[in-house]
């Protein structure tokens, strides 16, 4: 590794598994210190021990006020500052037109919108000058699916809150920007296709067709996308939001 975040300080919600777990990875290979947060212990210490090094866990839930207020708390006085945010947690389900149900509308939106909004804001006291903050979207933001509409609904929220927040915070110098992915092989994705490791392999073969390089993503190729967001590389990048699809919502 090249020490591309040599020092800095990053805090990644939702970063005990999938994209999240892989890039706290990167991210502490990469020289800064991390923070990561997840709603289960077991969970949280194994990933944990997976990173090895230069990580910090906290049980919290991104949709829980307290827990971010406790969360930004610990990091105020454990590290006085944070360099680099990731608000990765959210997550969703299916329903078609027809079943939706004000649950399913409120669950998503919380996880996938309020949640990332409350995290944002409670971490503006922290966030230095010249700070990047990355977002979780989906390709869904662009791209329609059957039964998905709500989910991707809550995606093109997250892609716009990023446009309007860089005006917000153009006199602190903070970046804003959107990482996007396509389907990637992360334990959210073959939730969908339920435990049976066949279905599960017929679900990403099936995917793969769909995308010009003929595959799924890996949650590593995501997290190499969040590290240049993360890094001086992307310094003139703002606003933007990186699809990371393997081409399938962009032909």
């Amino acid at each position: 590794m090249s020490d591309r975040l040599d020092g800095k300080i990053a805090v990644i919600t939702g970063g005990t598994t999938g994209i999240g777990l892989a890039t706290a990875k990167v991210f502490a290979a990469e020289g800064a210190h991390v923070y990561i947060t997840g709603r289960r212990l077991d969970v949280l210490k194994a990933a944990l021990n997976e990173i090895g090094g230069n990580v910090t866990g906290i049980v919290a839930d991104s949709t829980n006020n307290a827990d971010l207020d406790r969360v930004m708390e610990q990091v105020r006085v454990e590290a006085g500052r944070i360099d680099v945010l990731f608000a990765n947690a959210g997550g969703g389900g299916m329903l078609p037109l027809g079943q939706i149900t004000q649950e399913h509308i409120e669950g998503i939106f919380g996880r996938n919108v309020t949640s990332v909004i409350f995290t944002v804001q409670k971490a503006l006291p922290l966030l230095a000058r010249g700070a990047s903050v990355i977002l979780t979207g989906s390709s869904a933001s662009i791209e329609g699916a059957a039964a998905f509409s709500v989910y991707s609904a809550s995606k093109a929220a997250v892609r716009n809150l990023a446009r309007s927040w860089v005006l917000d915070l153009k006199e602190a110098g903070i970046r804003v920007n959107v990482v996007s992915p396509g389907p990637v092989r992360t334990p959210f994705l073959l939730d969908f296709a339920g435990d049976d490791p066949a279905q599960q392999q017929g679900m990403l073969d099936y995917l793969g067709t769909r995308i010009p390089l003929g595959r799924v993503g890996e949650p590593e190729e995501i997290a190499k996308v969040a590290l240049f967001l993360a890094s001086d590389d992307s310094s003139f990048v703002n606003g933007a939001e990186i699809f990371a699809d393997g081409g399938q919502a962009q032909v």
